[in-house]
């Protein structure tokens, strides 16, 4: 089993930045891929920003390259995601999430364990 906690999210200028974090448990976390997704009212889930078990892979949806970038230190269990250049369609709920496995994933429907989520709210 792998639990996860995220925190940072929390509201910000546009043009501003933040970095949320995904602290996770058990020896899995470490050894899996962990994927961050985002969903606004109204809409669907939709993947972020994903990051290989040894971080030397990562991936990221079109809207966010060159403002987001994924790291972790699995000597703390925690993945980053930190976010620049902050826009108002960046407002949403972000998740974390763990694929069992060493592949990035880009579907939710690749990932077995999900965060609470933290909210993050950009303003105009």
């Amino acid at each position: 089993q792998v639990q996860l906690v995220e925190s940072g999210g929390g509201l910000v200028q546009a043009g501003g930045s933040l970095r949320v974090s995904c602290a996770g448990s058990g020896r899995t976390f470490s050894t899996s891929a962990v994927g961050w997704f985002r969903q606004a009212p109204g809409k669907e889930r939709e993947f972020v920003s994903a990051i290989s078990w040894s971080g030397g892979k990562t991936e990221y949806t079109d809207s966010v390259k060159g403002r987001f970038t994924i790291s972790r230190d699995n000597a703390k269990n925690t993945v980053y995601l930190q976010m620049n250049t902050l826009k108002p369609e960046d407002t949403a709920v972000y998740y974390c999430a763990v694929r069992r496995g060493l592949r990035i994933g880009f579907s939710a429907d690749d990932y077995d364990y999900w965060g609470q989520g933290t909210q993050v709210t950009v303003s105009s």
